[in-house]
């Protein structure tokens, strides 16, 4: 028999919103958000004019430009499930907190743009989902602009990125002449543009509908028949069991923005989705959701989102258990225990009080410098630690430095804020003490300007140096300071470990060469 906790734990679905920039990603957040009844007006990004923008873009400089810079968490019910969206960066710039919101999820939903099909950082995000064996359902937007053939569009799937797929539903007509969606999981036609009443038609025994109407004349109907007939005979089987390995991905068809196929696509997934799943530690025990203690791992870090406060919050994914406001925790890292009085569920940056929450949610931790991204918390007697989350190596830097002299004070507390919460890298030379930062992409030094002077009232000056390779040292004993030179600069990260700045290949390999005692390492 189920106890309450363990029927709480099933109804969870969390998943993570992937895609390359601008194939409606946060669009079709929003409608979701819509049909969980989260938010009564689902405005777009491109809104600007009306003052409207995304409600999962909640940072300034999201506003700006009209896109996702930070992963952001949503929670709604639906239909008998709690669900928890995490809606991630598409653009690469901003990978390394995507891959770490994919470490907090049980499956993903990848979203590709019908005229585009499959570009660089789908596929990129969708390796990393891969790798981790998570479930991945694929909604392929913007079917009410002309695209590409459906069929190729699936081929795509399978070769690009090498899985099975099978099309939960299929387009009648593209474009203009988008006229609906032929829907093989729920043996009905969904119409386009047509009234509530009147948008389901079922399906007979054939696959046909009794129905004549406009659009049975047109040959869109015929082609997507025809095309149903191959799929049928020659198309992969559906399988729960490949869904739940990531072998195989239910695809659907649909348009976030007119609001079309979108409660179709979140009611099958629902049915289909994992709830929580176990997770693995280094000590390598597996902790099942079920368990009756509470853990969970921090996997984002997040300063300012209300800068009024000047609040920072700690997400956490909770592994196992139920957390309880009020409950004795105890952090991993630093063996430190004390009461949590203060946690939030989230919608963008709306913010409720948590007084509860079971395996599988997302909760905010309120923080003032205890936690950081990777920790380990614990409610019972047990200690072990969750597996690492990523860190990538950086390729780009800047020395920084405050153009006022007098903000000194509130320019360390900007960069300490904004280095934990991941945004950036932190380095310090070690004779100079110059502040370097390193990034994975040139965007994330934009961003950190931006919040600088906005959320820390700070300008800050900074001196590209280019690309370089970083590399930390695995004995750090044999380091001489004679090591170092015009080409090879040795920095202290933010933890304190040395890291070397090669001005590039040649470099590192003649430093390798001259001292091959000196053991390299990069990180991602």
């Amino acid at each position: 028999m189920t106890t309450n906790l363990e029927q709480d734990i099933l109804s969870r679905r969390t998943f993570a919103i992937i895609s390359h920039p601008d194939a409606g990603k946060t669009t079709i957040t929003e409608k979701l958000l819509y049909f969980g009844g989260a938010i009564r007006d689902a405005g777009t990004v491109k809104g600007k004019k009306t003052g409207k923008f995304a409600t999962s873009d909640w940072m300034e400089i999201e506003k700006q430009r009209g896109i996702s810079v930070t992963s952001s968490v949503m929670q709604f019910d639906y239909d008998g499930c709690r669900v928890n969206i995490l809606d991630t960066p598409g653009h690469q710039d901003f990978s390394e907190d995507t891959y770490r919101t994919l470490m907090a999820v049980d499956s993903a939903v990848m979203v590709i743009d019908a005229a585009k099909g499959i570009e660089a950082q789908t596929k990129k995000l969708f390796q990393v989902c891969r790798m981790r064996g998570i479930p991945i359902f694929t909604f392929i937007n913007k079917l009410d602009r002309q695209g590409r053939e459906p069929l190729e569009l699936i081929e795509d799937l399978e070769e690009v990125l090498g899985i099975n797929a099978y099309p939960m539903n299929w387009p009648i007509g593209m474009g203009k002449e988008f006229l609906g969606i032929y829907d093989r999981y729920n043996r009905r036609i969904e119409q386009f543009r047509t009234e509530e009443e009147d948008r389901f038609i079922p399906l007979n025994d054939e696959g046909t509908i009794d129905v004549e109407n406009d659009m049975t004349k047109t040959s869109y109907y015929t082609q997507a028949l025809d095309d149903i007939l191959l799929l049928d005979e020659a198309g992969n089987d559906f399988s729960e069991e490949a869904i739940e390995k990531g072998q195989l991905t239910p695809v659907f068809f649909g348009s976030a923005l007119t609001n079309f196929g979108v409660q179709t696509f979140l009611e099958t997934y629902l049915k289909f989705a994992p709830g929580p799943q176990p997770r693995l530690t280094e000590q390598e025990t597996i902790v099942e959701p079920t368990d009756k203690d509470f853990s969970g791992f921090v996997f984002k870090i997040q300063a300012n989102m209300n800068p009024a406060h000047r609040d920072r919050i700690a997400f956490v994914r909770i592994v196992s258990g139920k957390f309880t406001r009020g409950m004795n925790i105890t952090m991993n890292r630093t063996g430190k225990s004390f009461k949590v009085t203060q946690a939030t569920t989230f919608l963008a940056d709306d913010r409720e009080t948590a007084n509860e929450a079971v395996a599988g949610d997302i909760i905010g931790l309120y923080d003032t410098g205890n936690y950081q991204i990777g920790d380990t918390i614990v409610g019972g007697k047990k200690k072990f630690q969750f597996e690492k989350l990523p860190q990538f190596t950086p390729e780009l830097f800047v020395r920084v430095s405050a153009k006022n002299v007098m903000k000194q004070k509130h320019f360390h507390k900007g960069i300490d804020q904004l280095v934990q919460e991941g945004a950036i890298q932190y380095y310090k030379t070690l004779f100079t003490e110059d502040i370097i930062l390193g990034a994975v992409g040139q965007l994330q030094f934009e961003v950190f300007e931006n919040r600088m002077k906005n959320e820390y009232n700070v300008d800050v000056i900074m001196e590209h140096i280019g690309q370089k390779m970083a590399r930390w040292i695995r004995n750090e004993e044999v380091i001489k300071d004679s090591m170092t030179g015009p080409r090879s600069i040795l920095v202290n990260d933010r933890f304190g470990n040395k890291v070397f700045l090669f001005e590039n290949q040649f470099a590192m390999r003649w430093f390798e060469d001259k001292y091959p005692e000196v053991e390299l390492y990069s990180l991602l």
